[in-house]
């Protein structure tokens, strides 16, 4: 009788516990095995369940892509900012104290590297120009760079002279990467809509589509008329002065919608 070979039978005892620690207790096939499919859900069919827990078979990882896979949950919603009076108890009463209160106002500060610049203009304009934020080179006053010079170039070809138009921004300084949406949100839209029932203007130009938020609406795309504080004041909405520089083709749309629009009025 021949004994065995106990250093073989030793090795073996030990590959194969070396295996199981490693978490390898299965024998391998030529089918693909979908070793981290899902567990399939409650209600699925009892043969794709059975199929799912057999290692080795590629039925089972056939089934377990058909049967129904569980919904993602959707990510929570951010927080909403917290929303500020800004205009506290005595908003201004009228431009000159609105200018005043504009530059002055510590809750007001959107970038504290660039200067607050006041709007101009009077009250009763035949038209109000609404930007969303002074000129990133602007020191002295709004609109003093290459998007003042094109607002100032479509003013003259509308035939409107500078003193029968006031011009705004949405925030006091120029704010990189200004979220418009979150400060309406915070307070800002009580702010720019205040600034325009002391203008009164008789038509309201937005150049910015992201403006609509600061006008109580999700965009400015849709918005026709303004009805605020026993005012009401037709609105026309258009891209942005940096977007028309950028993108010349903008100044020809944005001329047809304005001649569309001066002829219903």
């Amino acid at each position: 009788m021949t004994l065995p070979d106990l250093a073989l039978a030793r090795e073996l005892e030990a590959a194969l516990a070396w295996w199981q620690a490693a978490g390898v207790d299965c024998d391998f096939a030529d089918d693909a095995t979908a070793w981290l499919a899902e567990t399939p859900l409650a209600g699925a069919p009892a043969g794709a369940q059975r199929a799912a827990k057999a290692p080795g078979s590629g039925a089972g990882a056939a089934a377990v892509a058909d049967a129904p896979r569980a919904r993602i949950a959707a990510p929570p919603e951010p927080p909403r900012p917290l929303r500020r009076d800004l205009l506290g108890e005595s908003p201004p009463a009228d431009l000159a104290a609105f200018r005043e209160w504009w530059m002055s106002a510590p809750g007001l500060d959107t970038a504290r590297l660039f200067p607050r610049l006041p709007p101009r203009g009077n009250a009763g304009a035949a038209l109000m120009v609404l930007v969303p934020q002074p000129e990133e080179s602007d020191r002295e006053a709004l609109l003093e760079g290459p998007q003042g010079r094109l607002l100032a170039n479509i003013l003259a070809a509308m035939g409107l002279e500078e003193r029968a138009v006031y011009v705004a921004s949405a925030l006091p300084c120029h704010t990189p990467i200004a979220d418009l949406a979150t400060l309406a949100a915070g307070g800002m839209d009580a702010v720019t809509l205040h600034h325009l029932a002391l203008v009164a203007p008789q038509r309201l130009l937005v150049l910015g589509t992201a403006l609509g938020t600061m006008l109580g609406a999700e965009t400015a795309e849709g918005l026709r008329e303004i009805n605020h504080a026993g005012i009401k004041v037709p609105v026309m909405a258009s891209e942005t002065l940096e977007a028309m520089l950028h993108v010349p083709r903008l100044k020809a749309r944005f001329w047809r919608r304005w001649m569309e629009w001066s002829a219903t009025l």
